[in-house]
């Protein structure tokens, strides 16, 4: 009895967490597109990292309360989450086939930005220096997708975003309505997801990272596994593939970054050894799956999907038995 509340604040954050980022993202999207934003630039900037939004609020929260396990397993575990699980049960809906090549550039990127904090963490620990860098390089990379967003006509991500932007059109009004309900339900959910996590983690003897890996960082990722899963089935797979990588580049960058601003945060060896390990590998393997080579579009087919879903499955599966 002593852990059904913590549980039902996790069960209710997730369901407020989700309901919240989508309206979130839809206002600042429409919002953007009255303000004569691109539907490129949309689609990298606002909605690829309006997704995160969950992550970051969550990370920001467990560092302010001095959950370090709870703000670096939730980055790592949802950049984990969205590539095994997202993508791959989104390829098995439909498999992915990768045109856009502004998402082809940002696979590299990806892989550098995983790498940035690995070095980092070496020491055991991520000062705020080092989450100044990392902030350092995300205005950097913004500064570049704004760039790329505004200078690029035409690329099958624009056209993708174009078509929700011009199904979803909403008054101004209601965009900036939208905008801040959604950012202030984000808070009030992360905080009763961060506290329900957190007492469970005391309750049940679990370590912190352990919950943050598993628990918080799979319902701070449910907003891109609904929005990826919706938009493959209508065919849009630039736009599943653009929420992942755009989280995921927040989620490295942003998320862990603004949590180690807010207080250094202790990372134990586990997560060098094992979780970088893992999101290394997945970064990689996404990389040579989308960028395509000889001229070819990358793909994710089916059989890659299940491939990548029971990467997710074993790993969680292997967190949850040394608990």
């Amino acid at each position: 009895m002593a852990l059904t509340l913590p549980i039902l604040a996790v069960l209710s954050g997730m369901v407020l967490l989700v309901w919240a980022a989508n309206r979130f993202v839809e206002g600042a999207a429409s919002a953007a597109r009255h303000l004569g934003a691109p539907p490129l630039l949309i689609g990298m900037v606002v909605v690829g990292f309006g997704t995160s939004t969950p992550e970051m609020t969550v990370s920001a929260l467990a560092a302010v309360e001095g959950n370090p396990g709870i703000a670096l397993g939730n980055a790592y575990g949802s950049n984990i989450t969205n590539i095994a699980l997202i993508l791959g049960l989104t390829a098995l809906v439909s498999p992915i086939a990768v045109h856009s090549q502004v998402l082809r550039k940002e696979l590299p990127i990806l892989i550098a930005a995983t790498a940035l904090p690995a070095g980092q963490l070496a020491d055991g620990v991520l000062s705020r220096i080092d989450a100044a860098v990392l902030l350092i390089v995300f205005a950097g990379l913004v500064t570049w997708s704004i760039w790329q967003g505004m200078k690029k006509k035409t690329d099958a991500l624009g056209s993708e975003m174009e078509k929700e932007l011009t199904a979803r059109a909403m008054p101004i009004q209601r965009a900036i309505a939208w905008l801040v309900i959604g950012l202030i339900l984000l808070i009030a959910s992360s905080r009763m997801l961060v506290w329900g996590a957190v007492k469970i983690a005391q309750g049940a003897g679990i370590d912190d990272l352990i919950i943050g890996l598993t628990i918080v960082a799979l319902g701070t990722s449910l907003p891109e596994l609904a929005s990826s899963v919706a938009a493959v089935r209508k065919k849009e797979h630039e736009l599943a593939l653009g929420n992942v990588l755009g989280s995921n580049l927040f989620n490295t960058l942003a998320v862990v970054g603004i949590a180690g601003a807010i207080h250094p945060v202790a990372a134990p060896p586990e997560i060098l050894s094992r979780d970088m390990v893992v999101m290394g590998i997945l970064s990689l393997s996404l990389f040579f799956l989308g960028y395509g080579f000889r001229g070819r579009p990358g793909r994710i087919n089916r059989m890659e999907g299940a491939a990548l879903l029971l990467c997710y499955c074993g790993y969680t599966i292997f967190l949850l038995s040394g608990m």
